[in-house]
């Protein structure tokens, strides 16, 4: 069976990239850029940074730093009043998932109208939106890659997944050096994020030859690189592999999807104001346990990949390896538990049977190795408690 593989236009790579960002909106025939960002990336100067290579080339830009984490509907109507107020012909999405996430929503909702709850999976959004220049700041979401973004309904806490080559940027700037001041939290949740992207496109009912080798190399890059920048954010080669194992896995999830970590992940997002990468590494090591007997050579391919393997061990071997791995990790970059994050246990419990429904509503899940019922789900839920 054939996949179809969906990747931006342009891709700039490296150290600086991020100073192509001018040269880029000319060969996308643009020329009132929009910068779609947070507050942070304008205290840091990075916003100031984009800016000034803009307005070396006479290209005049203004900015939105109204987007919020894990951006929601109200978030990006705001985004949306901003770019058809001033008539802007392409958006630079600069930050962290969130604010790449919003500018790939905004491009279609401020072209094409409607409301987000429209463009929601199972829809497929083939429409072409304003065009986007993707710029992370985190090696974690690899959103810059992906036909993919997830937007919270502030009225009824559901994160809605959105799917289509609409959603794809036109462009990407992959520019470690932005990385360099992101704190150690959101290190380590970002490329636990990553880590899981690779790890759940290559086990995906849907993986396939490409999405294989993209995830097997992210795996080889995340793995032993996640620790030294946790512990070392000023570690340029660290950063550097982060930086790129992010983005091939952000190739590899965009062209086989992700599995049940992140299917079931969205609701306690949704529903309690938990970071997508940190309530993915709440739940990586136990879906990973759940899952391993539908796919044990490729889990067990996995552990090789990321080097805490030995070629040699046989799958069994390998997979407990794999499994203390993932604990280990979440120990040494402190993962909190649900209790130490400071969820209210009877409102947590109460929502179990909800959440669990919003994942299989979400679709991934579906593509799990092993394929959970309703109940399974509520079950992996409720272990995540821990008195």
């Amino acid at each position: 069976m054939s996949a179809t593989i969906i990747l931006p236009r342009i891709l700039q790579i490296g150290k600086n990239a991020c100073e192509a960002v001018a040269s880029i909106v000319t060969q996308l025939h643009c020329q009132r850029p929009l910068i779609i960002t947070d507050a942070m990336m304008v205290k840091l100067g990075y916003v100031t940074r984009i800016q000034a290579v803009l307005t070396e080339s006479d290209i005049h830009s203004e900015v939105f730093a109204d987007t919020v984490p894990e951006p929601t509907v109200a978030s990006i109507d705001a985004g949306v009043a901003a770019t058809r107020q001033g008539n802007f012909d392409c958006l630079i999405g600069l930050g962290g998932g969130s604010p790449i996430d919003s500018a790939k929503a905004i491009a279609i909702l401020a072209k094409h109208g409607g409301t987000m709850r429209d463009y929601k999976f199972p829809r497929n959004v083939t429409e072409t939106g304003l065009p986007v220049i993707a710029i992370p700041t985190t090696a974690g979401t690899g959103s810059e890659m992906t036909r993919f973004t997830i937007i919270t309904d502030d009225h009824v806490d559901e994160k809605m997944l959105c799917v289509g080559m609409g959603f794809l940027p036109a462009a990407a700037l992959v520019d470690y050096t932005l990385s360099l001041s992101v704190p150690p939290r959101v290190t380590a949740d970002t490329g636990i994020d990553a880590l899981t992207h690779a790890i759940e496109s290559y086990v995906s009912k849907k993986a396939n030859a490409y999405s294989d080798s993209q995830a097997l190399a992210a795996m080889r890059l995340l793995a032993p690189n996640l620790r030294t920048a946790y512990h070392d954010g000023k570690n340029e080669a660290a950063r550097e592999a982060m930086m790129m194992g992010a983005t091939l896995a952000g190739v590899a999830f965009s062209a086989a999807s992700v599995a049940l970590v992140h299917g079931m992940s969205r609701p306690i997002g949704a529903h309690f104001h938990v970071p997508h990468g940190l309530s993915n590494a709440m739940l990586l090591p136990t879906v990973t346990e759940f899952s391993i007997s539908g796919a044990e050579l490729r889990y067990a391919r996995c552990a090789k990949a990321m080097g805490i393997a030995e070629e040699h061990d046989n799958v069994i071997i390998a997979n407990k390896k794999l499994l203390q791995e993932l604990k280990s990790l979440n120990q040494e970059l402190q993962v909190p538990t649900l209790q130490q994050y400071g969820i209210d246990k009877t409102s947590y419990l109460n929502k179990l049977e909800l959440m669990a429904e919003q994942a299989q509503a979400s679709g991934s899940p579906g593509n799990n190795p092993r394929i959970p019922t309703i109940e399974e789900m509520v079950s992996i839920y409720q272990s995540l408690w821990q008195d």
